[in-house]
């Protein structure tokens, strides 16, 4: 029960939600979560199912964190994708690139009391998929998967404990009650790692959506055609862009 409960409470966490909000998502009291959490009381099948759905996870990877996607930083061309396994691998340019773009975007609006990492995930799904739409080559190009709560990037845990306290430090806190991790910079972007019309379209985004708190962008990003066609735990595809309808497309088509 322990190791069950430590394991919800990791995923309840991750996804920024509250115990309050998760109680009422599986029709139980807060105090139960609590002690579901602490392993002082047992979770049914039932419930396993319904948590499983909740965190858009089998009840095996619910109960298991190895059904996750492993995410490998590498040089480009160093590993291959072993036939067993889902292995996301980023080339060492993908790398760089991710980490300015996520320093510029958190010296822009890190600081914002709406601005968790929920809010940061769909802020580069949106600045990876408008670019691509825009100019038919990627930015980024990260590995988006479509969850309950909308494009997670893949890559982003790995790369980000790869920088923590060289280039950005981690805090926890909470908004509107709502537990919250936070991502602060101790550095400026490299701006030469991006040219204009990739800061172009990262301004855009943020001047569009850094105002939103995780709730709100989450369920605007739920009506992006790119997440509407990608069925539950897949990869998004980013050729999906170009069926984008208004006011999500940001290209004009003859």
């Amino acid at each position: 029960m322990v190791e069950i409960g430590r394991r919800i409470k990791e995923l309840r966490e991750r996804a920024e939600v509250s115990q309050q909000r998760l109680a009422g998502m599986l029709g139980v009291s807060r105090p139960t979560i609590t002690q579901i959490e602490k392993g002082k009381r047992k979770v049914s099948s039932d419930e396993l199912a319904k948590l499983a759905q909740i965190f858009n996870l089998s009840v095996e990877g619910l109960l298991c964190s190895e059904e996750e996607l492993e995410v490998v930083l590498v040089e480009a061309g160093g590993e291959k994708k072993p036939e067993s396994q889902l292995r996301i691998s980023v080339p060492r340019r993908n790398l760089e690139k991710f980490r300015e773009v996520l320093l510029y975007i958190l010296n822009r609006v890190g600081a914002r009391p709406n601005v968790g990492e929920t809010v940061i995930y769909k802020l580069l799904y949106f600045i990876d998929f408008d670019f691509y739409e825009k100019y038919e080559e990627q930015l980024i190009g990260a590995t988006y998967i479509k969850n309950h709560y909308g494009p997670t990037p893949v890559e982003f845990k790995k790369i980000v404990d790869a920088m923590l306290d060289k280039d950005i430090v981690k805090v926890r806190n909470s908004y509107f009650d709502y537990p919250q991790t936070k991502y602060l910079p101790l550095r400026k972007a490299d701006l030469s790692m991006m040219r204009a019309s990739e800061i172009e379209i990262i301004d855009s985004v943020l001047n569009r959506l850094a105002d939103m708190n995780a709730a709100q962008i989450s369920e605007y990003s739920h009506n992006d055609v790119p997440w509407l066609t990608t069925g539950d735990g897949e990869v998004i595809e980013y050729e999906s862009v170009f069926y984008r309808t208004f006011p999500y497309s940001v290209r004009e088509y003859e």
